[in-house]
């Protein structure tokens, strides 16, 4: 988004159990809510990835209370470095422990529009 402008549409994989929000590291959800995209990693399991800031403070007090971790360690990623598959395959199914996946041509627009500090809000 641009204001109220859509720059980007993108067909993204999530967690292995998408709905509801993520409570505790394993469940396979993708967290919901407003988080904000902090760095950028070159050199992962994936083709390059943009962190998000999850969890945030409710979401630690949310595990706590339940005592379980929260889990951490989510980002939009592109595909596994030793992925043979074609993207449309492999964006056709729901495969992340909780990322969000998107292609790696896709990955590549991605970070070269967003900046560092951008506010995300993930919704189903």
């Amino acid at each position: 988004m641009d204001g109220d402008v859509v720059v980007r549409e993108y067909r993204i994989a999530l967690g292995k159990n998408p709905r509801g929000h993520k409570i505790q590291e394993g469940d396979n959800r993708t967290p919901e809510g407003k988080y904000y995209l902090d760095f950028v990693m070159d050199d992962s399991a994936f083709y390059r990835s943009m962190h998000i800031s999850y969890p945030n403070l409710r979401d630690k007090k949310r595990a706590q209370s339940l005592g379980v971790s929260p889990g951490g360690n989510i980002k939009i990623h592109g595909l596994k470095n030793d992925n043979n598959k074609p993207p449309q395959f492999v964006q056709s199914f729901d495969w992340t422990n909780g990322c969000i996946a998107i292609t790696n041509e896709e990955m590549d627009e991605l970070v070269s529009l967003v900046k560092i500090g951008t506010p995300i809000y993930i919704r189903w």
